[in-house]
């Protein structure tokens, strides 16, 4: 493969790096291919690899004490997966599954941490990564409590839609559902409602976004503030 450097990765945070900060990893980072539903960190498991990834999206869920999984987060090429090592911790009670496949870079979680004891304008940026994730999260449980599923659809079919190319969304009813924690007939209705609108086309397996402004307008106040603090302190994030 043509050898990597900050102008021909797609993942945000290393095009961001500089030269020398870019040079300093590139040696430890792997491609991979990352399949739908591939778990790449396991809760309460020791963090093995830190994925950047150039494509697809990953879910952050928690368990419940009945084996239900709930959404509290999601990471696409705006970031990375394993910020707990980012923070000094080698595992996390999170699981981190590609919610839609894609593909990364991984690097080895001991390679990971020695890069950032090199340079601290690596561990500057990605720290700035974790604020708008913390944020994000934040704003999540916000919606939870306080918004009906409509909106919180609305919000959730955005994030997905900053992350990836074009306007098809892979999604299932039965996995919104799982993700929203709510149950499938809510979600049902939500996506009907969004259809009439005209903001998007459900299809079997699929969700295509016709009107992105529509969404957001439906969204209201639960989207827009991490994306905004992103582009402060990132970047673009679409």
């Amino acid at each position: 493969m043509p050898e990597l450097s900050p102008f021909s990765v797609r993942n945000r945070l290393l095009a961001a790096l500089s030269a020398g900060d870019f040079a300093l990893i590139r040696p430890h980072l792997e491609p991979i291919p990352l399949n739908q539903s591939d778990v790449i960190i396991q809760a309460h498991a020791p963090i093995e690899h830190v994925y950047f990834l150039e494509a697809g999206v990953t879910s952050v869920v928690t368990r419940t004490e009945r084996g239900r999984r709930i959404e509290i987060g999601l990471v696409g090429r705006d970031g990375f997966a394993g910020v707990p090592v980012l923070l000094g911790a080698d595992r996390t009670p999170h699981e981190t599954f590609m919610q839609i496949g894609g593909a990364a870079l991984r690097i080895e979680a001991d390679a990971f941490r020695h890069a950032l004891e090199q340079t601290p304008s690596l561990q500057k940026l990605l720290l700035r990564f974790v604020q708008v994730f913390h944020l994000q999260t934040a704003q999540t449980a916000a919606c939870n409590g306080s918004h009906p599923v409509g909106r919180r659809l609305a919000r959730w079919l955005l994030m997905c839609h900053d992350r990836l190319d074009g306007d098809e969304l892979p999604l299932t009813h039965e996995f919104i559902a799982v993700m929203l924690g709510v149950r499938r007939p809510g979600v049902t209705e939500a996506l009907q409602m969004l259809e009439t609108a005209q903001a998007i086309r459900a299809e079997r397996r699929n969700i295509v976004v016709l009107d992105r402004r529509k969404l957001e307008e439906t969204a209201g106040d639960g989207y827009g503030g991490p994306e905004a603090e992103y582009e402060r302190l990132i970047g673009p994030l679409r």
